[in-house]
């Protein structure tokens, strides 16, 4: 078998078979594919398509490129949740404790941020002392102590995603259904949980900017966990404005602690309790309106709030912090911006936000950069709000007093202020199952 055979192969838009899936990812993984010839099929793959016959191939190989998680000795149905990423995205934070509460066993392994995008370890560790570097040992103790563990992605998972992804970054060929579908399962299929739960963004502060591309990639998503065998759903939501008013690590984290106590912005916990009932749901706890009614249960408890601060307090973080946010870090820079005319928020652009906290120092723009937790933006106004001139549109947090005239400047041309009403954003646009698309709002 040659490389050369399997690139005209895709070239002309022919389907590849299992064993030439096989023989490409092994061989690329192992360093016996030169990066040219990957390339070449990569381009081929972005012109010509994967059928879902192939995309599901893809994944398995890639899948199986190194460690699969074995968590067998945690009993239950193991329920994961992988969202696309967005801005002000502090949904895991919520839903994990909610549902593992309800009786379902979470070992999540999650990721940092890059970007304009956060990521729950950066949330996580604005948490004094709290460690997301376990054990295999000690992850799958945690789980089976308290029901939940969220931790780093460790061991030799998916190496083949790894060289793939920089290799795409590189030709061009990132924005590719099949490529991404396959790259976000591999590793969801790897961490080896029953069911996945998928929160597909889209939107402004999205990678997927249509809500027909998001269903796209979410039917993809779905159509590779049941070819193999692991129970999926996706939730099409929106990321058109940042997900609550907090944008930044501690920021989000009392944001997410608010949820958890019932005192949380409308929008976050909706969706929310949406989520955490369709993982419910997956682990066969009731219908789904009955899983809604189970996870508001768990919140107005004071389940759920309890299941966090166990959570926080097994992985060695601080729990003076959760039971009094106010002693999380202050920036010592925070500056309020102030609305210059009347009228309406019609628009505020998720990706501009979000690199405007960057830019205060609560994310990074490459791997090395070191995280301000207290910087960020909380959003005091939202889309559909009327304001009057003077009104504050939102305040900034940080503790480089040089990035606050920047900063300022990118939240002023994200907001913006009309004479009229806008529409009103739906929340949720779509629920996708094997069974199809169901329009929600």
């Amino acid at each position: 078998m040659r490389m050369y055979d399997l690139i005209t192969k895709k070239k002309n838009g022919q389907e590849l078979t299992q064993e030439e899936i096989q023989y490409f990812i092994k061989g690329y993984t192992n360093g016996e594919i030169p990066d040219y010839q990957a390339a070449a099929l990569l381009m081929a793959i972005y012109f010509q398509g994967l059928n879902d016959k192939e995309t599901a191939i893809l994944t398995e190989c890639m899948t199986h490129s190194g460690d699969v998680v074995d968590l067998s000795e945690i009993p239950g149905i193991k329920v994961d949740k992988h969202s696309t990423g967005g801005v002000g995205d502090t949904t895991t934070l919520v839903i994990t404790p909610i549902v593992a509460a309800c009786g379902v066993p979470i070992p999540k392994m999650s990721g940092r941020g890059l970007g304009h995008t956060g990521g729950t370890l950066d949330k996580l560790e604005a948490i004094p002392n709290f460690n997301i570097s376990l054990s295999k040992a000690k992850f799958l103790e945690n789980v089976k102590s308290i029901g939940l563990s969220i931790v780093g992605q460790t061991g030799n998972l998916v190496p083949a995603d790894r060289k793939l992804y920089a290799l795409r970054d590189v030709t061009s060929t990132i924005d590719n259904i099949s490529l991404i579908a396959s790259s976000i399962m591999s590793k969801k299929i790897a961490s080896g949980t029953d069911a996945i739960l998928l929160d597909v963004k889209t939107g402004s502060g999205a990678f997927m900017k249509s809500v027909e591309d998001s269903i796209e990639l979410a039917q993809t998503m779905v159509n590779i966990g049941e070819h193999l065998g692991i129970k999926t759903i996706a939730l099409i939501t929106d990321m058109n404005q940042p997900l609550g008013q907090a944008i930044g690590n501690a920021l989000e984290v009392k944001e997410a602690l608010a949820v958890l106590r019932g005192e949380g912005p409308q929008d976050l916990t909706k969706l929310c309790l949406h989520l955490s009932a369709n993982m419910l749901y997956l682990a066969e706890k009731g219908s789904l309106e009955e899983c809604i009614k189970v996870a508001e249960g768990a919140i107005e408890s004071g389940a759920a709030f309890d299941k966090f601060r166990e959570l926080v307090k097994f992985q060695g973080g601080d729990v003076s912090v959760i039971d009094d946010p106010s002693l999380f870090a202050k920036a010592p820079y925070q500056k309020e911006i102030k609305a210059e005319q009347a009228g309406w928020i019609t628009q505020i652009d998720s990706e501009q936000c979000g690199l405007a906290s960057v830019t205060l120092g609560a994310g990074r723009q490459t791997l090395e950069d070191e995280i301000d937790f207290s910087a960020g933006i909380i959003l005091k106004k939202k889309v559909g709000e009327q304001v009057a001139k003077g009104d504050v549109l939102a305040k900034i947090h940080t503790s480089d007093q040089n990035a606050i005239e920047r900063a300022e400047e990118m939240i002023k041309e994200a907001l913006h202020i009309s004479s009229q009403a806008p529409q009103k954003l739906p929340l949720i646009y779509a629920r996708v199952t094997s069974e199809g698309v169901e329009k929600l709002e």
